[in-house]
């Protein structure tokens, strides 16, 4: 049987520095094009006579996805979540969904834990000020050290807002192994061995540090708003590394700028990258994305979505988004 035809759509968001085998993707479909599609119609262009999509955070619009042509039967996300691509759409034209879980764990916790190593030292404020040409810090430790956060995480909080998933649970053994106490939020109820099960209010009430691990839907959408970071406390930094989404970015501003919250790391924007006059510039902790963009955890993904369509080729159901979404009305 001839291996499947497949593209890789916005696959310069993957490999943008070159580094990347694409080797076994290769062994086991017929890559035809590796094309940055940044609008619908190079979309579909690029789609025509493909079986299978791949796809790295490019949205797919279920008009976009209406269009497909019948030759196309699997989408594959190159990431853990789906928010980009109309799920109705996929199913109403009998298109199946793959995903590639947990290929950025490691590397996500780590910078999870990076931010919570940063902020328990005022590196990042002590840092801005060398850039910024002051260095009065290294010459009056009392007056310019001691006026900045400078604590041991050992005891401290840490609480997760879905912690039960790979990157939220490698993120609880990261932080258990550094002597935190952990509190979990999370739909089951449920929480990693050696976490607390917390509802999200306590969570917000007792951590020292919050990181977002859940996935961006319809009800996590803005879940942490004014009402949620009030709740936390002024000593408080949060972390999200999830979606930018999950929080509404004019209150975690307005939290920030008033002093409700000590900082704020944010590897995730809503949009991203920030719009160039966002607030957000001179009050977080901003990075591009960057979570997942190390060379070795890029290619863990390519090979993972070479694994997945060898396992669609095989007629096997690896990574297969379920259950099935009816068809909206």
């Amino acid at each position: 049987m001839a291996p499947p035809k497949c593209v890789l759509l916005n696959a310069k968001r993957l490999n943008f520095d070159g580094a990347l085998d694409f080797g076994r993707l290769e062994a086991a479909a017929d890559v035809r094009s590796f094309e940055l599609s940044p609008d619908d119609e190079s979309i579909l262009a690029n789609v025509a006579g493909a079986e299978v999509v791949v796809t790295k955070e490019l949205v797919l619009t279920g008009a976009v996805i209406a269009r497909f042509p019948d030759s196309v039967k699997l989408v594959i996300e190159a990431g853990t979540g789906y928010n980009n691509v109309d799920r109705f759409a996929l199913s109403k034209k009998n298109i199946q969904l793959r995903t590639c879980p947990a290929y950025s764990t490691a590397a996500v916790a780590t910078l999870v834990l990076t931010h919570i190593l940063n902020f328990s030292t005022s590196m990042y404020a002590q840092q801005a000020r060398v850039a910024g040409g002051d260095r009065a810090h290294f010459e009056d430790l009392d007056r310019n050290v001691g006026a900045l956060p400078l604590f041991e995480i050992a005891g401290r909080t840490l609480g997760l807002i879905g912690g039960n998933g790979c990157i939220g649970s490698h993120v609880a053994r990261l932080a258990l192994a550094h002597g935190m106490r952990v509190l979990v939020s999370s739909r089951s109820g449920a929480a990693p061995d050696g976490c607390e099960a917390a509802a999200l209010e306590k969570l917000l009430r007792e951590s020292d540090f919050v990181s977002v691990h859940c996935p961006l839907n319809d009800a996590t959408r803005h879940l942490l708003d004014a009402e949620k970071l009030a709740m936390m406390r002024p000593t408080a930094y949060l972390i999200n590394t999830a979606r930018g989404a999950i929080v509404d970015e004019r209150a975690l501003v307005a939290a920030l700028r008033g002093k409700r919250l000590a900082g704020a790391g944010l590897d995730v924007q809503d949009p991203e990258p920030p719009l160039r006059d966002s607030p957000l510039w001179d009050v977080a902790v901003l990075t591009p994305h960057v979570g997942w963009r190390r060379r070795e955890t890029r290619q863990r993904l390519v090979d993972l979505v070479a694994a997945n369509v060898a396992a669609y080729a095989a007629g096997e159901p690896a990574n297969v988004v379920s259950p099935p979404l009816p068809t909206p009305p």
